[in-house]
């Protein structure tokens, strides 16, 4: 019942509150599994994808809402950027939610510094950073040069964006399976950052600020083309359920969802060269 409490009108017309909703769910996400499954053996194992599972119920009913409200908006009579501008409050609503569950999953990471919470998220961060020395760099949660691996600034530019458009594809892919159910990917997203923001600045409350600052400059338009994609595989999962294939609405729905597609490729490129150029001058 607390998950229906949010209506995506009224989220989009001020999209800065879904931060504090962000916050809100993805806490309660993680007390409720540390005070549940922490003692389970078993389970206590995946507390890391179980608190991602929780977020996602809490999400799930506000971003399936939403993406039905956009697909509503798409009109024949509009243009191409007057359809994208359409859409820009529920990306800004959306972008607003993962900002609440960085900061607060990383809140949690360090404050509670137990790496077994987050031992799925930490993994992932070291298989990605560390893979000739991942037994190693799951020991230490410590890492601090993570991109010495790459021999120069054109070979980690393909390497990040290559490996990004990858999981842009799956985003789209499983949006348009399963809708709403792309929030998942988002919220994993969020904690694998969030634990990398707890391993730089190991564990320090006071650090916090740059632990975000760092991982939310290149991060920011990042998220951004996954949510612009996500929003596009949604829009079509919808049109599907409501619309035959091959209506005059469909193929709208069909051109606007395109329009997205390209401009998250674009936004994702732009993040790439974010984050091999500006990130490392300034951290």
């Amino acid at each position: 019942m607390f998950e229906m409490l949010l209506n995506p009108r009224k989220a989009q017309r001020a999209p800065w509150e879904m931060f504090v909703i962000g916050l809100v769910y993805a806490s309660l996400s993680l007390l409720i599994v540390n005070w549940v499954f922490a003692q389970d053996a078993v389970l206590s194992r995946y507390s890391g994808i179980l608190i991602v599972t929780f977020t996602v119920m809490f999400s799930m009913p506000f971003v399936y809402y939403s993406l039905k409200l956009e697909e509503n908006k798409i009109s024949f009579e509009k243009g191409t950027i007057a359809l994208l501008k359409e859409h820009k409050n529920a990306l800004y609503t959306f972008m607003w939610l993962f900002l609440g569950f960085v900061v607060a999953f990383a809140f949690w990471y360090i404050l509670l510094q137990s790496p077994n919470s987050f031992r799925a998220q930490i993994e992932t961060y070291c298989l990605i950073n560390r893979p000739s020395m991942f037994n190693e760099c799951v020991s230490q949660y410590g890492i601090k040069n993570t991109l010495t691996s790459f021999a120069t600034s054109k070979e980690r530019l393909l390497v990040i964006f290559t490996n990004n458009i990858y999981v842009l594809i799956f985003t789209l892919i499983f949006s348009l399976i399963f809708g709403a159910g792309v929030i998942f990917i988002l919220a994993w997203n969020a904690s694998v950052i969030a634990a990398a923001i707890g391993i730089f600045t190991k564990s320090s409350l006071q650090d916090l600020p740059i632990g975000l600052a760092r991982y939310m400059i290149h991060g920011i338009p990042e998220i951004m083309s996954y949510f612009i994609v996500a929003l596009a595989g949604g829009l079509i999962s919808i049109a599907v359920i409501k619309h035959e294939v091959g209506t005059e609405r469909f193929w709208e729905v069909l051109q606007d969802s395109l329009n997205l597609i390209i401009l998250s490729i674009i936004v994702l490129f732009i993040a790439a060269l974010m984050e091999v150029f500006l990130t490392p001058l300034l951290f």
